[in-house]
């Protein structure tokens, strides 16, 4: 949705509403995950992404503050049955920290044109969520698919009742990677045309992109650790 007021005349706190601030590295120590959890909380982030085996590592930084949860599932690969998928969300959506689940979509099956098969593994992931009454975004791996599949893509996820439709997962190798570049959001907007929300992430990594975005009317972006100072214009 297009904002009310220009990107560059919103507060600090106002531009880190728009962020999920990502903790995803496989690398990280506890240790990183609570130092990265409480600097999102901090600048207000909505949420923080995490893997799920970190929900109660997380859950007390986050309590209390306007900063939620969102756990991403199945990821990076998002390949597999969807009986695991479903398990995997709802072993998260049952905090009440959690304000979202994201979920990945099975490109291959998109890179495929198996729309229909796409659509009901969705279906069935977004009624796991809205169970527990959180709303869950769909990563459609953007990077992977041209733009015909991009389009099919959101329509499934439209069809599917999921809530938001997301470009990239930021761990994909061997290809040309854009994530939320202008240029893609742009195609999703067109096709979505606000019937489901849309979240950009991979890529984001200056302060003229992020806000580019914002006044395109995104809902949305994933951030890495790294990059939430530099969008935010802090001196760090």
């Amino acid at each position: 949705m297009k904002p009310n007021k220009p990107a560059a005349e919103m507060t600090q706190r106002e531009l880190a509403a728009y962020i999920d601030y990502s903790v995803l590295k496989p690398e990280f120590t506890e240790d990183q995950i609570v130092a990265l959890t409480k600097d999102g909380v901090e600048l207000g982030c909505a949420t923080i992404c995490i893997n799920p085996g970190y929900m109660d590592l997380c859950e007390p930084y986050v309590k209390g503050s306007d900063t939620m949860l969102c756990p991403v599932t199945d990821f990076p690969f998002g390949t597999s049955s969807t009986e695991s998928k479903v398990a995997q969300i709802e072993q998260v959506a049952k905090y009440d920290s959690v304000k979202e689940v994201d979920i990945v979509a099975n490109f291959g099956w998109l890179r495929g044109g198996q729309y229909d098969k796409v659509t009901a593994d969705l279906e069935a992931c977004a009624k796991a969520a809205h169970k527990y009454g959180r709303e869950i975004k769909a990563i459609l791996e953007t990077d992977a698919l041209n733009e015909e599949q991009i389009r099919k893509g959101c329509e499934c996820i439209i069809e599917a009742g999921v809530d938001f439709a997301k470009t990239s997962t930021g761990f994909l190798t061997g290809y040309d990677l854009k994530g939320a570049a202008p240029e893609v959001i742009e195609i999703m907007m067109d096709e979505i045309k606000g019937r489901v929300k849309i979240k950009g992430s991979g890529c984001i990594r200056t302060r003229e992109h992020f806000l580019k975005l914002i006044d395109m009317g995104i809902d949305r972006m994933g951030v890495g650790y790294r990059s939430v100072p530099v969008v935010l214009g802090l001196d760090r």
